[in-house]
């Protein structure tokens, strides 16, 4: 049996485990520490989750991309699973480039995020939905999104990519909108990035495209045009949006992302105890629609990775 044949029907479940959005006010359940993030990435990983994408924060919650942040978990995850790590290269938006790729560097892993442009990057809209804060820093975050750009410059993205390559890693694009398709598409005609490109298409974040289902297939139909066979393509949606886009997504033939980075929410007005919580309910429904969901090995034959056993932790 094909390879192609072999894979037809099997959906990538990625887990995006904590993110540098959210803060520790806005739910009890968001991991923060290292063992929250060992525990939760692990099962995680036992629900169903193919890939685990992954951020370091402080001990009280701050964003943190230093390598040692990451080194204090990465080890103890790869012996606890052999999920595919993907390691973020965004970090937070108040951070340089050579800060956000430096864990990658260090690290060289399976998988590396990488956004594909510049964008305003709004997250104040939250502080009319919490009011009260552990600390200080968590309001100051939110705030200062109302002038805040995030950074990707042509620079910034060859960068990242002239930092990583080298070392086997490939990338999972995130992409907020249809320029930033064009983006990888200018970088695949430069011949800087390879095929399959793993498209991550993110919906609903206030200043990116939105999360209407004509969202959803105009970014489709452009990456179809663009990349025709060459590409993988993933989902998330922001917030209430998650699993209405991954349900369309799987339908579409789209591998779908989950986890406590993209929302905090296990249904309508319900937290979700767990980023395993959501891995199960997005199984579910990828397995109810007649699709199997891929193994970590079976990901990695999809994203033409190199192996958990090549990686630097």
């Amino acid at each position: 049996m094909s390879k192609d044949k072999r894979q037809a029907g099997k959906v990538i479940i990625t887990c995006a485990v904590t993110g540098a959005i959210h803060t520790p006010s806005m739910s009890p359940h968001l991991p923060v520490t290292p063992d929250e993030i060992i525990a939760d990435s692990l099962a995680a990983a036992e629900a169903g989750a193919a890939i685990l994408h992954l951020h370091a924060r402080h001990g009280d919650g701050r964003p943190d991309q230093s390598p040692e942040g990451f080194a204090a978990f990465l080890p103890r995850i790869k012996q606890g699973t052999d999920a595919v790590v993907n390691i973020t290269t965004g970090g937070s938006p108040y951070m340089t480039v050579a800060e956000r790729a430096a864990p990658a560097a260090r690290f060289q892993p399976e998988l590396a995020s990488l956004n594909m442009g510049s964008m305003n990057f709004g997250l104040y809209p939250m502080l009319n939905r919490y009011r009260d804060f552990q600390h200080d820093w968590e309001r100051e975050h939110l705030e200062g999104s109302r002038d805040l750009v995030f950074r990707n410059s042509f620079a910034d993205i060859e960068y990242v990519l002239e930092t990583c390559y080298g070392n086997g890693t490939r990338f999972e694009f995130e992409c907020y909108d249809t320029s930033h398709l064009y983006n990888l598409a200018h970088f695949a005609d430069r011949g800087l990035v390879k095929a399959p490109f793993f498209v991550q298409s993110v919906f609903g974040l206030l200043g990116g495209i939105g999360g209407h289902h004509e969202d959803v297939l105009h970014m489709k139909r452009t990456a179809d045009r663009l990349f025709g066979d060459d590409y993988r393509w993933s989902v998330l949606g922001a917030g209430a949006n998650q699993f209405r886009i991954a349900t369309q997504a799987a339908t579409l033939g789209g591998n779908v992302r989950v986890g406590l980075e993209d929302s905090l929410w296990a249904g309508r007005g319900e937290l979700a105890k767990s980023n395993a919580v959501q891995v199960r309910k997005i199984r579910a429904i990828v397995e109810g629609l007649g699709l199997d969901i891929a193994t970590p090995d079976e990901a990695r034959e999809i994203l033409g990775l190199k192996g958990g056993d090549h990686v630097a932790f």
